[in-house]
């Protein structure tokens, strides 16, 4: 099992959508996926439908008051599961922070996932903040896929984020943790900024920049409040295609952990 944070500190970057959407694309190609939503808004959870789950989010078990198994919930999409996130969550960054181990929280809330291996991967939607939540998520995670928008200040986003993962190596919790994947988003084939945006992006970060570049559509736009991904929505559209692209190269990046299932 890997547990991969999906994670940009800025908002409207197509995190949600990325972590939805190729959590879904995964579990189509028979992966078990469970998302994590830690983000008090509940985007993740309003996107799969789920946001009648009002105070089954993660705020009791990171509080060490439940187990984070009383708070997995299957989708309507098989081999796809969801921890719901509500408003409570903001007050658990303000208790969190008071806490010894307020870093490490989270991971220890995942620690019985871990174990029992229940899922191939585990999906953490970040908040767009650089709050405790954000930092938990790091501290907890194998490695960070941070979705990039296609736009002019791109690079500095990431510079960003890039320092902020440095500084969770440094305090000692979670001294491996690193940026393996990047994703572009919101690419607009007719404007020549989201070509150059792409290849100055991977002009520094090489190979950690995926090949598939997640397209800018109405249906992506549209299908979160319909409480659907856009594999649902508009399963033959060109947003539904590359995300089923990325979910293929995300596997194929690691075939030695997760196999393809039947």
């Amino acid at each position: 099992m890997k547990i991969v944070a999906v994670a940009n500190q800025k908002g409207g970057v197509g995190k949600t959508t990325t972590a939805v959407n190729l959590g879904c694309a995964l579990a189509e190609r028979g992966q078990r996926i469970l998302i994590v939503d830690l983000d008090p808004q509940g985007n993740a959870t309003s996107s799969l439908g789920m946001q009648e789950l009002e105070g089954e989010s993660l705020y009791e078990p990171l509080l060490g008051g439940a187990s984070i198994i009383e708070r997995i919930f299957p989708t309507r999409l098989e081999r796809l599961f969801l921890v719901p996130a509500d408003l409570d969550l903001a007050g658990a960054e303000v208790e969190i922070a008071r806490m010894n181990d307020h870093l490490t929280r989270l991971k220890q809330t995942l620690s019985i996932l871990r174990s029992d291996q229940t899922f191939d991967f585990i999906l953490l939607d970040c908040p767009p903040s650089l709050g405790i939540l954000m930092t938990n998520a790091l501290a907890a995670a194998d490695e960070i896929l941070t979705p990039i928008q296609c736009e002019y200040f791109a690079l500095e986003g990431l510079v960003k984020i890039v320092r902020v993962v440095e500084q969770v190596r440094d305090s000692g919790a979670n001294e491996q943790v690193e940026i393996v994947g990047i994703v572009m988003t919101m690419f607009d084939g007719r404007t020549k900024l989201s070509a150059q945006v792409v290849a100055e992006v991977r002009a520094h970060f090489g190979e950690r920049v995926y090949a598939t570049v997640i397209p800018r559509t109405v249906r992506l736009s549209e299908a979160p409040s319909f409480g659907k991904s856009v594999l649902e929505y508009d399963p033959k559209g060109t947003a539904a295609r590359a995300y089923r692209a990325l979910a293929e190269e995300f596997l194929k990046r690691h075939d030695s952990l997760a196999s393809v299932r039947g």
